[in-house]
């Protein structure tokens, strides 16, 4: 299968950032007034301070190179994908290439002043908590677009990924790259991410949504969206084929909309019908740590939707990633995949 995978064939863009992962009791969440599913961004250190007092785990995370990560694993052929994203120059940046290479992704970082971006992962039971201190990540823009090489990445690549945080640091880049998709009947891919995102960035959201052909999200983002636009609409299949409705750029092919739900069925919207796709239920005891699971539904749907397999494959496939994810601590897999 690798063999037939072409080299930089899925490129994502983002936030690249060294997750701090740690089980935290809920007293820490209550401090910083947390939720226990929540998202933020912070300009704080005190949580990364307080975290020293548990046991550490390191991870190279941000959204959307998990995803690619995953991807990369189940496609298993070297630089079949690409990221992009801003990190210092610092340890934590040698620590994140390193591990970023190490899983075969080609990663093209664009270099800062400002330190590598860190997110907190607090775990409580099996839910988890994000803070991010994006620093270096919230300084990406155009200019490492422009250079040759990066911008022969973006060529090359058939699909092009970014989660929805990457909206709160460069719309230019993703308007850039998009418009290129657009333009070359190729597939732009943009997840939802966070309420906060479709609540405080609808602007930069709602112009970078014309250009996406792949919209990905959860049940909560699905409900945050309804809320802000079509406050009438509970249904999370009524309003995904709203979200797949809005206006699109490249009429040529119709937007599909993705809505994971936990361990309730997929929604998608494909050529305005709604398909339900079961998820496998796993027992309470199997489940180790829910973080990234929505990153790694992403990463094995678009690796079986780069290589052209039909919608079923890659949903059962997003499902299976996520499934084996849940299982493991962090957005980690096993060293070989298994996928069948």
């Amino acid at each position: 299968m690798a063999d037939l995978v072409k080299t930089g064939v899925l490129l994502g863009m983002g936030n690249p950032l060294l997750d701090i992962s740690a089980t935290v009791k809920e007293e820490l969440l209550t401090k910083h007034n947390l939720k226990a599913n929540d998202a933020i961004l912070t300009e704080d250190e005190a949580i990364f301070e307080d975290m020293k007092a548990y046991e550490l785990d390191f991870i190279a995370g941000g959204a959307t190179q998990n995803s690619i990560r995953v991807a990369q694993w189940i496609l298993a052929k070297k630089y079949a994908t690409a990221y992009f994203g801003c990190v210092g120059r610092d340890d934590t940046s040698k620590t994140l290439e390193e591990k970023a290479r190490e899983a075969g992704v080609n990663v093209q970082y664009q270099f800062s002043e400002h330190p590598t971006g860190r997110c907190a992962v607090l775990i409580t039971g099996q839910d988890r908590s994000l803070v991010t201190k994006l620093d270096a990540a919230n300084h990406y823009n155009v200019s490492h677009l422009e250079e040759e090489a990066n911008w022969s990445a973006v060529k090359a690549a058939e699909v092009v990924y970014s989660a929805g945080f990457f909206l709160t640091v460069s719309v230019d880049s993703m308007l850039k790259v998009s418009k290129h998709c657009a333009a070359n009947n190729k597939t732009y891919c943009l997840n939802l991410s966070a309420p906060f995102l479709i609540q405080f960035f609808k602007d930069q959201m709602m112009s970078v949504l014309p250009f996406a052909d792949i919209v990905f999200g959860n049940e909560t983002e699905a409900a945050t969206y309804a809320e802000v636009h079509c406050p009438e609409l509970k249904d999370v299949g009524e309003i995904a084929k709203k979200i797949a409705m809005l206006p699109k750029e490249n009429g040529s092919k119709s937007r599909l909309v993705i809505i994971t739900q936990g361990s309730d069925p997929v929604i998608v919207v494909q050529h305005g019908k709604v398909l339900k796709f079961p998820v496998e239920t796993l027992s309470n005891d199997k489940i180790v740590d829910t973080n990234g699971a929505g990153d790694a539904f992403v990463g094995g749907f678009l690796a079986q939707y780069v290589q052209d397999k039909p919608l079923e494959t890659a949903v059962r496939c997003g499902i299976w990633a996520a499934t084996h994810i849940i299982q493991r601590s962090g957005c980690t897999y096993a060293p070989s995949c298994d996928f069948a």
